[in-house]
């Protein structure tokens, strides 16, 4: 089935829900309405967890298309009517969220600028911007003098070539999204790249494009919506998205000329760490692999040793819920009530980070394990993107 035909369906599907949701009394009998809702929602839930985070994209992208007004409030509200995302969101298990990126207001971290703080302090939407750029001129002078055919190591059968080719891809998709406002769907295929034909200036050009989304973004309304592949569809989800996935390219390309990655802003990996399980859900890839991973019940810890940040995944119902700890107000950080984590692994924060993206083995000698060791390797085999 055809993505426009799926996104088709579920277009006509939430408008005729949203019809009878607003009908009045003389129009529909509710108690026929109520029947059709609920026989509709009966059969929603029986989709498994990746089909149903799939289907809210589906129903967000369907609202999006409209123009702002009650229409589009309603539309919205389909997801949360049949419980689609309900056990499976990866959003934290409790406290409230900020305006940023749906985080804890509470958690440890303030943004970009590292150190534990007790609150969080929003990283702004032009910070972020100017982040993500210097992250990309990073990037270029760590592969400007090193030969183009060098392999990734970390990203097997991919040369420096090409992974510079796909961070400057990301770039400008991007810039297109943001620019264009997209309301659905684009593949990095349909976006105008300009590709040099010798890989030699593809250091250049991936400055070039990193200049051009970071203008794009910092212009832009933070909280305009916009199609992403995750949890926040506005603005503000991409300038994050490409900071966050610079930094892990710049660690393989620093891994591939040099050896050894660079260190991370501890604040900015625990962002990062954040952000990565928050989108999680959204990743299909990702979420069905988690759906049948069989391990409900089990919990995962990541403790950050530079920072005493704790993450804590719990496993069940087909996806996952997580938690960030916070210090008190004695620097201390106390672990939340729940269960005891099954496994769990002590290093940096930016370790952590390159953990979660595979770009170390769990069994590099930085990394502290405790626990059951097989949920950890369950988890990444899971997770890789």
């Amino acid at each position: 089935m055809s993505d426009a035909l799926l996104s088709t369906l579920a277009e006509a599907l939430a408008e005729l829900v949203t019809a009878v949701e607003t009908s009045d009394d003389e129009d529909l009998d509710p108690d026929t309405a109520v029947k059709w809702l609920e026989n509709t929602g009966h059969t929603l839930g029986g989709l498994g967890a990746a089909d149903r985070r799939a289907l809210d994209g589906l129903f967000r992208e369907a609202a999006l298309r409209q123009p702002p007004g009650p229409w589009r409030e309603e539309l919205l509200k389909v997801s949360a009517g049949f419980g689609l995302t309900e056990g499976l969101t990866g959003e934290p298990t409790d406290g409230p969220t900020d305006g940023l990126n749906g985080g804890p207001t509470d958690g440890p971290t303030d943004g970009l600028n590292g150190g534990l703080t007790g609150e969080l302090t929003e990283a702004p939407h032009p910070t972020t911007c100017d982040a993500a750029l210097e992250s990309a001129r990073r990037f270029a002078e760590t592969v400007r003098a090193a030969d183009p055919a060098t392999p990734v190591p970390t990203c097997p059968d991919w040369t420096l070539a090409d992974l510079t080719r796909h961070l400057g891809t990301v770039h400008r998709w991007a810039e297109h999204l943001v620019r264009t406002r997209a309301r659905a769907r684009v593949l990095a295929r349909d976006v105008p790249l300009d590709l040099p034909a010798d890989p030699a200036a593809y250091p250049d050009w991936l400055a070039a494009g990193a200049e051009r989304f970071a203008a794009t973004a910092r212009e832009a309304d933070p909280d305009a919506p916009v199609w992403s592949p995750g949890a926040d569809p506005h603005v503000r989800h991409y300038p994050r998205h490409v900071l966050f996935e610079t930094l892990v390219h710049l660690a393989d390309a620093e891994l591939a000329v040099a050896g050894t990655a660079g260190p991370l802003d501890p604040g900015t990996a625990a962002d990062a760490i954040d952000h990565f399980l928050r989108n999680a859900p959204y990743i299909p890839w990702i979420a069905e692999p988690l759906a049948h991973l069989d391990r409900d019940g089990a919990v995962l810890r990541l403790a950050a040793r530079d920072t005493g940040a704790v993450w804590t995944v719990a496993l069940g119902g087909g996806g996952f819920t997580w938690s960030r700890d916070s210090r008190d107000s004695r620097g201390i950080v106390a672990p939340r009530r729940g269960a005891e984590p099954t496994a769990g692994v002590a290093a940096d924060t930016g370790e952590l980070l390159l953990l979660l993206h595979r770009r170390y083995p769990a069994d590099d000698p930085r990394f502290t394990h405790s626990g059951d060791r097989d949920l950890l390797d369950d988890w990444l085999a899971a997770t890789a993107l």
